[in-house]
């Protein structure tokens, strides 16, 4: 599939009317106000001058940005292929304008209420119906409602939104300032001056001025749907399903239905409980006069409610609860949420080894295992639900159950919290602050994001996945200790001061309170990572969470340094690595490729573009240089896949002082250089295959750490497991060393020890450099799970041709895959052919097979004829590979 393909998939976000009943005499009638659009360059801007052109009116799409409608309209490159970036940082500097016409029935028109609705504008927007200026808008997380009673007509409506380029906005506001408060990532395309940066003065996605994994493209846009909404009666605004208390036995809830009339009336309020089976019942009903907004409140018991659990704990029904509000016997608005019933404690108990950091589901302490979640596209309205969920579906796959949902994003669309909900990911969301400081010494801006945080948890806070808020990503740690407090104190130490106390009044009493009054009980977190003690130390082992970056990033230490840091909780920690060659092709054609070349420089954004050199550095700390860039691709996944691995096997093995390891990063927003486990087209990197192993909910943690192997036995499950744990030895052309089963006992919810071998027990005088250990835990039930220790870098073994062997079956999708020698590291690869194999990135033994299920449509000819199978010995050979 081609770049330009993938990006013509659904490109747009649409409104869902179920929710709402569409009733022109009785209800509300909601009219979208989506779809074709026409969008210019302002005459009168200055970028104008340079891009005339693009000052004539054209299509657009909403929901959608400015930049896929000018691409959909062919007048740029696409941003994603070759290198265009730098060329395009114009889009960011000009105003844009949008415009369409639109008609109202006579229904609408007579209604008693017409409300223009904006579910998100990007960002520094002026509204204007009919000529009249009704809205200027100037956060993108918001919704903005706006009445427009008596302001429409029946034809020939004109709604136009024009757009104000945030840098060129804000610039001299900043650059008026005596003192400027820190930023995240300079631009190196000279758009803004690198010591004026304005991304956090504007509320709008932070990623979009670039950060160290994708490209800057500063966009503008109506990114949500608009809708026209008229009623006469009473409109639904809000349902919430508060979960007051839930147990085994019963759950109590409150039914908060928040109703906006139009006239003063008497209305009667009704709530119907549609159970996980599809049963439906009448759950409560009241009767109310209301003359403005009104909440009213339903009660409503489950007796033995079905409760919702993380993945990997039980199921996750769902139940629906649907209210109507009625006047005079006419339904006049129905509507609907869907909910999953738990109990959800974030646990912080002193122990002997700090104060704890835990989720607590329904009584079950839950070793979260997942990943950091970042935007799915660098254009939030272009990926498609499907797509967005394929990649949730992916993270389940793979053993998690929880996704931070990264502050540097914007809130993700309800298709993500739907499908969170369904797979049993539970959410860590964080509020839209990526890094660097904020004008939170200005009541103005606290309130807008005071209104922001209200607009978003109502959205978001029946969804059961979601179990805890956090005020922001590394500001609290970036104030402490990255100089950004102490460079300020010591230019103005008053205007730090007031910095840092709008700081805390937003993120300890402002966010806190928010999300207490509106979240029905999930707890909150002022900044990650954090102690939750803001005149203490953060990032530190002891207490919170932490985010350990002296492995990759500051020293660089070797990936075995993850053994020595304990955390009570990792909420980041990564290795880069590139995609697979046919991601790399897509947008880099078929030009010849090396580390520095200029599409390959332009695709790794770390430390602004030179991300490869500290990939260099620790491939060959641990396997050696490369041969060439396919080599250097390969190794640079074989490294994430075998760190991110001895990491998460540490954090699960130190359970239950750690009680959580989310790597950084699950996805991508472009194809390039990241941390991810899955790139831009949803494909996996081997960390994905690999994370399926250390994430499985019964595995094995071997881990050698100077000179000295520990194993222990791992279980999430809540009952007791008995299984065999077998030792053996291997030479690297399959003698058998050592064999040696023993019987195991694995408790519930435990990390339990296995074995302690230093390694002249285990070795007995044997060559390091030719050996390796093997763990294999059986449990019944379970997948096997193995764990492998070598005793010497990898580039320091002389690796044995493995002597593969393949057998197709007669349908052309198993393939039998043997080794004859050990085979370390093998990825399958089957070219530009969309096929995925049931595993890979695997190790085999001497002697063993191993059997695939190949997924895909391709005819078992080109599949066959299009497979390619790699090992360890195939980059470290002197022999060049056939890549």
């Amino acid at each position: 599939m081609t770049l330009r393909n993938w990006l013509g998939l659904a490109l747009t976000t649409t409104l869902s009317l179920s929710a709402h009943a569409k009733d022109a005499a009785n209800g509300v009638s909601i009219q979208p106000l989506d779809g074709a659009w026409s969008f210019r360059l302002q005459p009168d801007d200055k970028q104008a001058a340079d891009h005339r052109a693009m000052t004539t009116w054209r299509r657009a799409t909403v929901p959608g940005t400015v930049h896929t409608d000018l691409l959909a309209n062919h007048q740029i490159p696409d941003p994603y292929a070759g290198a265009p970036e730098a060329g395009l940082q114009w889009i960011g500097l000009a105003g844009w304008e949008y415009r369409r016409s639109f008609d109202v029935d006579a229904a609408a028109l007579r209604a008693r209420r017409n409300d223009l609705v904006f579910a998100g504008l990007d960002t520094l927007a002026d509204v204007w119906l009919n000529g009249e200026r009704i809205l200027s808008a100037d956060n993108s997380f918001r919704t903005w409602r706006v009445p427009v009673h008596g302001r429409l007509k029946a034809r020939g409506n004109e709604l136009r939104v024009v757009f104000h380029s945030p840098i060129a906005t804000l610039l001299p506001q900043v650059q008026a300032m005596p003192h400027k408060i820190a930023g995240n990532y300079t631009s190196p395309y000279g758009d803004e001056p690198k010591d004026a940066m304005t991304a956090n003065f504007v509320r709008k996605p932070g990623y979009h001025y670039g950060w160290d994994w994708g490209p800057r493209y500063v966009t503008s846009g109506i990114w949500q749907p608009v809708t026209l909404q008229s009623w006469n009666g009473a409109r639904i605004d809000d349902l919430q399903i508060r979960q007051d208390h839930v147990d085994g036995e019963r759950a109590d809830l409150t039914a908060r239905v928040r109703i906006d009339p139009a006239a003063s009336a008497h209305y009667r309020v009704r709530l119907w409980q549609i159970a996980p089976d599809g049963k439906r019942s009448a759950a409560g009903d009241r009767e109310v006069d209301a003359t403005a907004m009104t909440t009213v409140d339903i009660p409503v018991r489950i007796d033995r409610p079905q409760r919702w659990y993380p993945n990997g704990y039980g199921a996750q029904p769902l139940y629906r609860f649907e209210a109507e509000v009625l006047a005079d016997g006419h339904v006049s608005d129905r509507f609907a949420r869907r909910t999953g019933l738990r109990n959800v404690e974030l646990r912080r108990e002193k122990d002997a080894s700090g104060r704890s950091f835990e989720f607590v589901v329904n009584g079950i302490p839950v070793f979260a295992k997942g990943a950091n979640s970042i935007p799915f596209d660098m254009f939030a309205p272009r990926p498609s639900d499907a797509q967005i969920r394929r990649i949730l579906q992916s993270a389940r796959d793979a053993n998690m159950n929880m996704l931070r949902s990264w502050g540097g994003g914007y809130y993700e669309r309800d298709a993500f919290f739907d499908a969170a909900d369904e797979l049993g990911l539970m959410v860590w969301q964080d509020f839209m602050f990526g890094g660097g400081m904020q004008p939170a010494y200005d009541p103005a801006f606290r309130a807008n994001v005071v209104a922001e945080a209200h607009d978003q948890l109502q959205r978001l806070r029946n969804h059961p996945s979601i179990v805890l808020w956090c005020g922001n990503n590394e500001e609290e740690i970036a104030w402490k200790y990255w100089g950004h407090g102490k460079e300020l104190t010591a230019a103005d130490p008053a205007f730090a001061k007031k910095v840092w106390d709008g700081w805390q009044q937003l993120f300890d009493r402002d966010l806190r309170d928010v999300v207490q009054q509106e979240s029905g009980g999930i707890a909150y977190w002022p900044s990650s990572p954090s102690a939750d003690d803001l005149a203490g130390k953060a990032d530190i082992n002891d207490s919170g969470d932490r985010h350990y970056w002296e492995v990759w990033g500051g020293p660089a230490h070797p990936y075995e340094k993850y053994l020595e840091i304990t955390p009570r909780f990792m909420s980041e920690y990564g290795l880069q690595a590139w995609p697979q060659m046919r991601t790399i092709r897509a947008f880099a054609g078929k030009q010849a490729l090396a580390i520095d070349s200029p599409v390959v420089t332009a695709h790794q954004k770390f430390m602004a573009g030179k991300g490869n050199e500290r990939l260099m550095h620790y491939i060959t700390m641990e396997y050696g240089i490369p041969r060439d860039f396919s080599d250097f691709v390969y190794l640079s996944q074989v490294m994430q896949m075998d760190g991110i691995s001895l990491a998460a096997l540490h954090h699960r093995a130190s359970r239950p002082v750690t009680m959580g390891s989310l790597y950084w990063q699950l996805n991508d927003v472009w194809p390039g250089a990241s941390w991810s486990s899955i790139d831009w087209f949803g494909r996996w990197k081997p960390l994905n295959y690999a994370a399926r192993r250390f994430y499985a909910p019964v595995a094995v943690a071997a881990l050698r750490q100077n000179g000295r192997t520990t194993v222990t036995l791992l279980s999430d499950r809540t009952t007791q497991r008995q299984g065999q744990l077998r030792t053996r030895l291997f030479d690297l052309d399959g003698k058998l060393l050592r064999d040696e089963t023993t019987n195991v006992t694995l408790p519930p919810l435990s990390a339990s020890a296995g074995l302690t071998l230093d390694d002249a027990q285990l070795l007995r005088g044997i060559d390091a450099k030719r050996t390796v250990a093997t763990f294999d835990l059986a449990v019944a039930g379970e997948p096997a799970s193995r764990g492998l220790v070598y005793f010497a870098h990898a580039k320091d073994i002389a690796w044995p041709d493995p002597g593969l062997h393949r057998e197709w079956s007669r349908d052309g999708k198993t393939l039998r895959l043997t080794a004859t020698r050990l085979a370390r590291s093998i990825w399958l690869d089957f070219g530009d052919l969309d096929a995925t194999p049931s595993d890979n990135a695997f190790t085999l033994l001497p002697g063993e097979t191993v059997t695939l299920r190949v997924r895909g449509n391709a005819s078992p000819k080109q599949l066959q004829a299009a497979l390619h199978i790699r090992s360890l010995a195939d980059a470290l050979s002197s022999t060049p590979s056939s890549n």
